[in-house]
């Protein structure tokens, strides 16, 4: 590769696009694989042209450069992109990057975002997977801290844990998951910590863990977090109420949409209990706790800052999956309004009961593509 070549890591474009900055993007891998899944941002503009349509040179997509702006060239790895922003450099235009291991290092970024203050003292933070849309949490208090929702890349929790001189006391996992592989036993074994699951998704595990009810308290420094079981994605799914002030939603209920009933093949046995928690169960919890889901379908989902959260009270007023007063009319919503099914969701769920154990690269193609968790 050229010496002239520059590279960008994608933590770098995951803070551009969280900032909102305006991106131009060369995706250089094949057509079904990028409209499966690409990089989105409220300011990205992004074209696709496969790698082989560009051995020859850039003539095919000289019309479709900006002059003026920085270019970033995408692959699957990283290698191919390399090749073509070589090419795209030796042309005579020169803010031209090759983003650092490709979509396969996109799914794996995690981008920390403090949430905000705990009023019993304390911090919660927000994980932002943007290349996956998996969001998990960490609430710290008086030296303890728990973990919601743990992705398998621990680097960038234990980094916060770090920083903030952090115990690891408790970590949890709202549901079994689906759509990408649980890093919340490892973590918790690494650091000596109980891991807590519903016992209702746990019938098939292979491994020890700690049962989570309904009800449940459980003290983390000087916070309180409480379990209140919430079934319809899962039939285990449990939702945290984190020191009265936020409420965590796993799969259930999302900013824009609500949670699929069918990963487990359940679908119609599920959709009333889905229901019972939307329209009963968090209806009667307080209107100012900040829902904070374990997933965000789209990039219009974010705040400002990143963060992915809104008052359960507005999402009432502005969530359509929260506002369809007909029973049968949820139901057929709910079970034939559903997107594909996530790429390899059987093998993960296995991966997450223990029963089978893949390498890294196995677990890195397993999550490969978009979450698929909601409701459209």
């Amino acid at each position: 590769m050229s010496n002239e070549v520059k590279t960008i890591t994608v933590s770098e474009l995951a803070k551009k696009v969280i900032r909102n900055e305006e991106i131009f993007i060369l995706d250089a891998r094949n057509t079904e694989d990028f409209d499966d899944w690409k990089i989105e941002g409220n300011n990205v503009e992004i074209i696709n042209v496969p790698y082989f349509e560009l051995l020859e040179g850039i003539e095919p997509i000289i019309d479709k450069l900006p002059n003026n702006r920085a270019i970033y060239v995408i692959c699957a790895k990283g290698g191919s992109s390399e090749f073509v922003a070589e090419q795209i450099t030796e042309a005579g235009y020169e803010d031209v990057y090759s983003i650092e291991g490709g979509m396969k290092a996109w799914s794996e970024h995690l981008e920390p975002i403090k949430i905000g203050e705990l009023k019993s003292g304390g911090e919660i933070y927000q994980f932002v997977r943007i290349g996956k849309g998996c969001l998990s949490y960490l609430i710290v208090s008086n030296g303890e801290g728990a973990m919601i929702d743990t992705n398998r890349m621990l680097d960038t929790y234990e980094a916060v844990l770090q920083e903030e001189n952090v115990k690891l006391t408790h970590v949890f996992d709202t549901h079994l998951h689906a759509d990408h592989i649980s890093g919340g036993k490892k973590i918790a074994d690494k650091y000596n910590a109980p891991y807590y699951l519903p016992p209702r998704d746990a019938e098939e595990v292979t491994y020890e863990y700690s049962e989570i009810h309904d009800g449940d308290t459980h003290k983390v420094g000087d916070v309180t977090i409480k379990a209140i079981y919430s079934p319809g994605h899962t039939i285990g799914s449990t939702s945290f109420i984190v020191d009265d002030q936020y409420l965590l939603t796993g799969d259930i209920l999302f900013i824009d949409s609500i949670g699929r009933p069918d990963l487990a093949g359940k679908a119609e046995d599920w959709v009333s209990d889905l229901r019972n928690t939307l329209y009963k169960t968090y209806r009667e919890l307080a209107e100012q706790l900040i829902v904070l889901p374990a997933h965000y379908m789209s990039i219009k989902e974010m705040n400002n800052d990143g963060s992915i959260a809104k008052k359960i009270g507005t999402l009432f007023k502005q969530n359509h999956g929260l506002n369809i007063e007909s029973d049968h009319e949820f139901r057929k919503i709910v079970t034939e309004n559903l997107p594909p099914q996530p790429n390899s969701y059987q093998e993960i769920r296995e991966t997450n009961m223990g029963k089978i154990i893949p390498d890294e690269e196995q677990k890195r193609e397993m999550e490969i593509g978009p979450n698929r968790c909601a409701v459209r």
